[in-house]
């Protein structure tokens, strides 16, 4: 039996190159994913971590690096108790070039079971990715409040 993912794609009137930037880019990254911070070298092997407000919330490991086609890390939430526990998930971002779009195909997977976790990635994500592609197609992200993600990670 395999274990539960979440898959998320989404379309945007971007290049490759300026969403692979999005992606990996900390600055970036703080302007739609609120106000998160990216902290990594992004070479295959190295740490990777989000850190928000100071803190670091989740910390994972460069598993890919394939500018600007692919990009994958493993996932782990240290900050709530509820997540800090399970395993490590992994997070992947497919890029493929569409005319004058690209599809951007993220899949989270390797879940427990549809726990807690699972659910506080589907609020999250969909809310991280529609500030992405908003950002990259109008220069401003969504002001979504975080009130609309539920409980989340």
């Amino acid at each position: 039996m395999s274990k539960p993912e979440f898959v998320y794609v989404t379309y945007i009137a971007t290049t490759p190159e300026k969403l692979w930037e999005a992606l990996t880019s900390n600055e970036f990254a703080k302007r739609y994913w609120f106000g998160t911070e990216l902290h990594s070298d992004w070479r295959v092997g190295s740490p990777f971590a989000l850190v928000t407000d100071g803190m670091t919330t989740d910390v994972g490991q460069i598993l890919e690096f394939d500018p600007p086609r692919r990009l994958s890390y493993t996932f782990q939430h240290i900050l709530k108790d509820e997540f800090r526990n399970e395993q490590p998930t992994k997070v992947v971002f497919a890029i493929e070039p569409h005319g004058n779009s690209v599809k951007l195909t993220l899949t989270h997977e390797g879940f427990e079971g549809a726990g807690r976790l699972l659910d506080a990635v589907s609020n999250g994500w969909p809310a991280i990715m529609s500030g992405l592609k908003s950002l990259l197609e109008t220069g401003t992200a969504l002001a979504i409040p975080m009130s609309a993600l539920g409980k989340g990670v």
